[in-house]
């Protein structure tokens, strides 16, 4: 047993999401989305040296101490996997481990849109979940996988670094590849899931231009993939992309993206108000010729009056489901507030003064 099991023990037990530890401080638990401190001595760079290194092969501690960064996954028998990252810092070492739960809950089990099951069975093109770090991207996306491996067969590929949730598999048959250990990189993981009759591909993570661009032409030659951006809306997310490309590119990738854009989720996860715990909330594109239209006549800006007028088809913005649970006492106005686009439609739930 690892010196660090204990402490990794601690967060799902406590009903936590990471733990955080930093030379000259004691372990610390986010709980609800607030951090925590341990009733455990304060870690000195020492005892980080012996809790840290002892989890890492020869290679992964070499790859740390000469590049101060590393990111991989462990598993804790009866905790769950939790994705690591280790980092150097003024003081010392550091770490954060981000539990990611033994289980892959359903779309039903996590209460998140039923529109999300429509997604999930596209046949074709380019489906982004996006929101900040720590929004539960990676949950939503093993959620919609986990859809696709329960009622249809196909053969899905998810590219990752690390592997967070492990799936088995159903109907489907699931390959999962690690960056780093099973492949070079997400784009030559990417083009070689072309020669794998992969019917689904998920991307981690759209880090480079070239994984954008590869991403955008499998989702062109008929595959459906699945990708995150750190992105808040859906409006920015397209900007995001297009803005990534050299200026020369942009009006090719503008085409390019307005015929493989499926459906862009966007997602925030504040605190509830009315009781313990974190809900997510969501602003949903569905793609249309109107939107791609949009995309390619630069006019994206207009694209959350298509959302607004796609209620009947599950599309909502995020100002609105920000509203509605601020409205309702889910969560506070104060953090609706924070969130939100339009603040002045927010004013009514804060106090300025």
């Amino acid at each position: 047993m690892a010196k660090v099991d204990s402490l990794l023990a601690s967060v799902p037990r406590l009903g936590g999401s990471d733990l955080h530890m930093i030379s000259g401080q004691p372990p610390k638990v986010r709980i609800h989305g607030q951090i925590q401190k341990l009733n455990h001595p304060v870690m000195t760079q020492e005892m980080m040296e012996e809790y840290l290194l002892e989890l890492l092969n020869p290679s992964q501690k070499q790859k740390f101490l000469e590049t101060g960064d590393l990111d991989f996954a462990y598993g804790l028998e009866g905790s769950g996997r939790f994705r690591c990252n280790y980092y150097k810092q003024l003081r010392g070492f550091g770490a954060v481990f981000r539990l990611i739960p033994e289980r892959v809950k359903t779309i039903d089990e996590l209460g998140i849109p039923q529109v999300l099951k429509k997604l999930a069975m596209f046949r074709r093109g380019l489906v982004l979940v996006t929101g900040p770090t720590g929004s539960g991207k990676s949950t939503t996306l093993a959620a919609m996988v986990d859809h696709i491996n329960s009622n249809v067969r196909k053969h899905i590929v998810t590219i990752e670094d690390p592997v967070e949730f492990v799936h088995q598999n159903k109907k489907s048959i699931i390959t999962q590849r690690e960056v780093g250990s099973d492949t070079e990189s997400f784009a030559a993981a990417l083009r070689a899931s072309c020669r794998e009759d992969s019917d689904v591909v998920l991307v981690g993570e759209m880090r480079d231009v070239v994984t954008m661009q590869l991403a955008i032409s499998a989702a062109e030659m008929g595959v459906l993939v699945f990708a995150t951006l750190h992105t808040n809306t859906a409006a920015k997310t397209v900007d995001r992309i297009i803005d990534a490309f050299p200026s020369d590119q942009q009006a090719q990738v503008r085409t390019m993206l307005s015929e493989s854009i499926a459906a862009i989720v966007s997602q925030l996860l504040l605190r509830r108000a009315d009781k313990e715990g974190r809900i997510a909330a969501f602003e949903i594109l569905i793609s249309s010729p109107a939107v791609a239209n949009m995309i390619r006549e630069q006019k994206v800006a207009s694209i959350p009056n298509v959302i607004e007028a796609g209620k009947a088809q599950g599309m909502q913005l995020m100002d609105d489901e920000l509203y509605n649970l601020a409205s309702e006492g889910i969560i506070s106005g104060e953090d609706a507030y924070m969130k939100a686009t339009d603040k002045k439609r927010f004013l009514e739930f804060v106090d300025l003064s």
